[in-house]
């Protein structure tokens, strides 16, 4: 039976649970068909408790649906910040964790010995000396603690606090208040911020994404492996299925839809031996591998193929590598503003007047099936269209017909 539990050791485990509601969500009770009704049960109660305020029930058929409600403009921070500080801790941890820092704080450097026998007389805990080890080890690793060689001693310094340092920097606030609400891995500067009790009162961002958060975990290795120009294999689970992939490639860079928010990998595939392009949000884990000796020369080959990328498409396998379409519309000498759009739209394509009123837009891409959604707000000035692509022709031609169908034309 699954015990309900409010904290959880792992963020994965926390992402997943999220993701299920916020990303994909929607679910009903029936609907969540993984594990049993009582772990659905258990993971509605995390998310209520965790993001109380934001939580949204509404009835079909099919019963109750939970989804979450957030309106980034209306807020100063992200609230799916609250998920990284789920992780669960024993006692021991959570005691050693302020002892530690305490005792550390009047104390100008000290070695791992000196630290557990302090702790032990000023505390009373009952700490042996690789438990602390660890514990320094993991506190210098993450900034909080720095450790220095003198002579053969090892000695542990506690770092300054963040009041103290923002204290003497008085812009710095407000660059971690912006920062926290507007960049990647902002759940740095929320924590900063809240452990020195500063909230936003300054800015507000109107069309923000808050799910990236719960993808900044893989983002941060992803960065990394690019960074060290290092191949990864990556786990990845259906967004629509339960199915999982693993791959192994190069990360070469990541790419953001300004109109979704969605965030995409740019993966070059040993397999595929080409680029392809992940969803963020369906990277369950990454593992950094061998450092790639060509990886400049990739990124070359990938620079050369953004004229031809419309969205994040580099279209099939086994497909013809580029195709064309080409756009015949009708445009009359009052509505120049259509023309002006196709330039700024229209990502480099040849825009041509060919008679009065009759303008051409021709364009190479590698996948013509993703200016659908584009050319079909151009209905009722198209004239024509031709493509390399039967396939996208007739997608387009089925949408008319089916419009024309609903509206009995």
């Amino acid at each position: 039976m699954s015990e309900f539990k409010e904290l959880i050791k792992s963020f994965p485990k926390t992402r997943e649970y999220v993701r299920d509601f916020f990303v994909y969500g929607f679910k009903t009770r029936d609907d969540f068909k993984e594990k049993s009704a009582r772990t659905y049960d258990n993971e509605r109660r995390r998310i209520e408790s965790w993001l109380s305020g934001f939580v949204r029930q509404d009835y079909n058929d099919k019963g109750k649906n939970i989804s979450l409600a957030i309106d980034s403009n209306l807020l100063d921070t992200n609230p799916l910040y609250r998920v990284w500080k789920t992780k669960s801790f024993t006692d021991n941890d959570i005691m050693l964790h302020f002892f530690l820092l305490d005792y550390l704080s009047d104390i100008d450097g000290m070695t791992i010995e000196a630290i557990t026998d302090g702790i032990i007389d000023e505390y009373a805990g009952d700490f042996d000396v690789q438990m602390v080890r660890r514990k320094c080890n993991a506190y210098v690793k993450e900034g909080l603690l720095r450790k220095e060689k003198q002579g053969k001693d090892l000695l542990y310094y506690k770092n300054p606090d963040f009041k103290d340092i923002i204290a003497e920097y008085n812009m710095l606030a407000s660059a971690l208040q912006y920062y926290q609400i507007s960049a990647p891995l902002g759940i740095v500067g929320d924590t900063i911020l809240d452990n020195i009790s500063k909230p936003n009162d300054t800015f507000r961002v109107k069309h923000s994404f808050f799910v990236h958060t719960l993808e900044d975990e893989i983002l941060l290795k992803l960065l990394d492996s690019m960074h060290h120009h290092q191949s990864i294999e990556i786990l990845t689970k259906g967004t629509k299925t339960s199915n999982e992939v693993t791959m192994r490639g190069i990360p070469m860079q990541i790419f953001t839809s300004t109109r979704t928010g969605r965030r995409f990998l740019c993966l070059y595939g040993f397999k595929s031996k080409r680029f392809t392009c992940i969803r963020m949000d369906s990277v369950k884990k990454v593992e950094p591998l061998e450092r790639i000796d060509n990886y400049t020369a990739l990124q070359e080959k990938l620079r050369n193929c953004y004229p031809y990328l419309w969205g994040v498409s580099f279209g099939e396998k086994g497909q013809p590598h580029i195709g064309f379409i080409k756009l015949t519309l009708r445009i009359r000498e009052d509505e120049q503003f259509i023309v002006e759009r196709l330039q700024r739209e229209g990502k480099g394509g040849v825009i041509t007047c060919v008679e009065p009123n009759i303008y051409t837009y021709e364009k190479e891409v590698f996948d013509t099936n993703e200016l659908l959604p584009w050319l079909r707000t151009f209905t009722g000035r198209i004239i024509d269209i031709e493509c390399s692509s039967e396939q996208t022709k007739k997608l387009f031609f089925n949408d008319m017909q089916a419009m024309f169908d609903l509206y009995n034309i």
